[in-house]
Formats: structure tokens, sequence, C-alpha cells
């Protein structure tokens, strides 16, 4: 029987790509940002972006579409600290629950240990970018982005390396592989966004952007590929939670007999339980 725990990273792709491209819409329909397909910008221009009317605007570099610029300006700005929030939270709990399922079912190492700590580190970073919009608190935004963006990508390259280590069966191969695809365009897309971020060129700003979005969407859908093993996932990994990240006694004879181990208990062990 599937675990329900498999809806939650796949609601989080759902939540998070869904509520950034109505952020986007909602900045697009306010005149605060320029659209995706707009390549032409200008050095100034006579009249700020929403005062202007007609088919053709005049956009400068304050409205390239960068996903912190879409979240910049009320009303938009409101709903963008919602997103990050609950994507920020919905991220802990991914993160938490595959630890623990890791240790469940295999045992912890580096890499479990190593994964759950940059996970919430790009959580808190993600709750800073979602609350410290970059036209008023400049500083604290890139700081947030600065932690976020790094450790999101490091966060999926050591779940791709744990998948391929604890691998046993075809489809957990498969899965290996996907995340590597995954991890490998995700990686792409980092570099090709903060370098073209940093140059003067309006196209090379734009494409940043578009890069932007690219990483974003990849790593939702990576997080969504953990319903494959959410789906098994039981009263057991609580039980190693409520331990604090040790697997009990008789979670390890559990093991052992599955396992093929010794199957029979010492009485002692018998007269405890």
């Amino acid at each position: 029987m599937m675990s329900l725990w498999m809806i939650l990273p796949v609601s989080l792709p759902a939540l998070t790509i869904t509520g950034i491209w109505v952020v986007y819409a909602m900045a697009l329909y306010n005149q605060h940002v320029c659209p995706v397909d707009n390549w032409m910008y200008n050095q100034s221009c006579e009249e700020v972006l929403p005062m202007q009317t007609g088919p053709t605007l005049c956009c400068t570099l304050d409205n390239v579409p960068l996903i912190s610029k879409c979240g910049t300006l009320p009303p938009e700005s409101c709903f963008f600290s919602l997103i990050c929030s609950t994507g920020s939270f919905m991220v802990m709990v991914i993160v938490l629950l595959r630890y623990a399922h890791v240790i469940e079912k295999h045992q912890n190492c580096v890499l479990n240990t190593a994964s759950l700590s940059t996970g919430w580190i790009c959580s808190a970073g993600l709750i800073m970018v979602g609350n410290f919009q970059v036209d008023n608190a400049k500083v604290l935004h890139y700081v947030g982005a600065g932690v976020a963006f790094p450790t999101s990508m490091l966060f999926v390259c050591l779940q791709s390396a744990l998948t391929y280590r604890l691998a046993k069966t075809q489809g957990e191969y498969n899965m290996g592989h996907l995340r590597l695809i995954m991890t490998l365009l995700a990686f792409v897309a980092l570099v090709l966004s903060g370098v073209f971020f940093v140059q003067e060129s309006f196209v090379l700003q734009h494409a940043s952007a578009i890069f932007e979005w690219v990483f974003c969407v990849i790593i939702m859908l990576f997080y969504g590929t953990f319903a494959f093993e959410f789906a098994g996932i039981s009263s057991n990994t609580m039980m190693v939670l409520a331990r604090g990240g040790a697997l009990g006694s008789s979670g390890a004879d559990h093991k052992m007999e599955s396992l093929g181990g010794p199957g029979q208990h010492q009485p002692e062990s018998m007269s405890m339980l």
C-alpha cells in the first residue's frame, strides 16, 4: 500500500511553480516587469513602465523579469512572500522525511547528513529571498539568494549521489539516472544565469532571467521525484525521527531479519518485549 506522504513532494512543485508564474502574471498585468519574450531594452524611458500605455512598451533593466523582480512590488510581493515561506516549510519537511527514510531503509551516512544540512540551509535562504524584496532590502535579499541557490544545487548533487549509492533495483537506478540528468541541467542553468547576470548587455541580462526560471523549475521538479521513495514511508520512519535519527533496536532486528540475518532473539530480549 502506498503511503499518502508521497503527495507532499508532488505538492511542492505544483504549488511553487504555479505560484511563481501567478506572481509573474500579476507583475506583468500591473506593468512592473516586461514580458519574458521581450528582448528590447533602453537605457532610460520618458515614462516609468506602470505609466505607459499602448502595445509597445519602453523597458529598462529595472524591468527584467527576474523572479525576484516579479515579486518586488505589491500586490504580487505579498503573494511572492507567501509562496516562498510555504515552499520553504515544505522543503524542510521533505528533507527531514527523506533523511529519516534513508536511515530506516538503509543506514545513515555522510551524504544523508550533508543533504539534511544543505536542505535546511536552503530553506533559510529561501525565506530571506521571499520576505526581503530586492528593491527594499537589497543586501538581505542577495544574502538569501547567495545562500539558497548554491545550497539547492549542492542538495540535488548530494541526493543524486545518494540515490546511486543506495540503488538496488532497476527502478532505483532509473530514478538515479533521471536525477543526474536534472542535476546537470540545473547546474548549467545556474552557471549561465550567474555569468549572464553580471554582464552589462541587455540581451544577456534577459537571458539570465530566463535561465533563473529554468533553474528554479528544475529544482522544484527534482523535489517532486521524492514521491518515488515517499510511497514507502511507514510508521517506522516516524519512529526514526522520534528517536532523533537513530534506528531503534527493534528496527535493527527487523532489518537483520529482512536481510536474512539471525532470526532468533535472546531470551533476555524476549523478556524485555
